[in-house]
């Protein structure tokens, strides 16, 4: 069986390269090109759909990779961004310190017979009946009770509590607050008391006193808690009623007490204790 298969196998292989070389010959001398033609067209196609497919998988991928690189781009630049803002921020705040350091330079620089300490306002309460700000200055500053408190607008408050590195400061709007004040025009005396509602009332006006609204009014330095001629308000409305003894009149301070950042703790400035001559008189 063995010796009649082998005879067979090589009589099928003699056949198949005889196929083979007359192909290649007639190939070679054209007899097969519309055979081959047809034969081609197919396997055309099926090349060009494999190469279509192929450049569209690379066009895939090379646009998942430059997609990886545009998010890892926009990534670093958002990086960049924030720390820019920052940045912007700071300057801002900076120049904002600048401007306030500068007015507040301005305004100390022709009081030379008084000293000042810059504080800054580290917490607010203008609730309810008290109207109270915190600065980070203390006894270690040398800040002292009933030291005033300014700024470049105008008077803030005084001191009431004293800690090692904080003060806090009663502001003139407070209603336990009363400053002895004048009108700069006129002269006429009076007294600024704080309202519940945070408002400013000059009382205790002489009636043939004149007060005109825009007026300023200053401190007068009566009763030796504050230094004179620093500015309280701006009188607004003027109220007088029949069968009063005195006139009053609504005051507007020149800055928000609300956003109070940077004030002026006036050192040199050592309240007067009238107490003493109070109790003589008594006497």
């Amino acid at each position: 069986m063995r010796s009649l298969r082998q005879p067979g196998r090589a009589l099928a292989l003699a056949l198949a390269l005889s196929v083979c070389g007359f192909l290649v010959l007639f190939s070679l001398i054209g007899a097969l090109t519309p055979v081959e033609g047809v034969v081609a067209a197919p396997l055309n196609g099926l090349s060009g759909l494999f190469n279509r497919v192929s450049l569209s998988l690379n066009a895939t991928f090379e646009e998942l990779n430059s997609l990886g690189q545009l998010r890892e781009r926009i990534a670093v630049l958002e990086e960049q961004l924030a720390r820019r803002q920052v940045e912007s921020i700071e300057l801002r705040e900076a120049a904002s310190d600048y401007v306030r350091l500068k007015s507040m330079l301005a305004y100390t620089s022709p009081l030379e017979d008084q000293d000042f300490l810059p504080a800054d306002v580290i917490a607010i309460e203008q609730t309810g009946i008290a109207r109270n700000i915190i600065i980070n200055r203390g006894t270690r500053d040398g800040i002292a009770v009933g030291m005033p408190v300014t700024t470049e607008l105008g008077l803030v408050g005084r001191i009431v509590l004293v800690s090692a590195n904080a003060a806090q400061v009663q502001l003139i709007n407070d209603e336990n607050s009363a400053v002895s004040s004048r009108l700069q025009t006129t002269r006429a005396h009076g007294s600024i008391i704080g309202q519940a509602s945070g408002v400013l009332r000059l009382t205790m006006v002489d009636l043939d006193e004149v007060i005109t609204q825009g007026d300023l009014v200053i401190t007068s330095g009566l009763g030796g808690n504050f230094p004179p001629d620093i500015v309280v308000g701006q009188v607004t409305s003027v109220r007088q009623f029949e069968f009063e003894l005195f006139q009053e009149a609504e005051v507007r301070s020149l800055f928000d007490f609300d956003t109070l950042e940077l004030v002026l703790v006036i050192t040199s400035f050592e309240p007067i204790d009238l107490t003493v001559f109070e109790r003589t008189g008594e006497n």
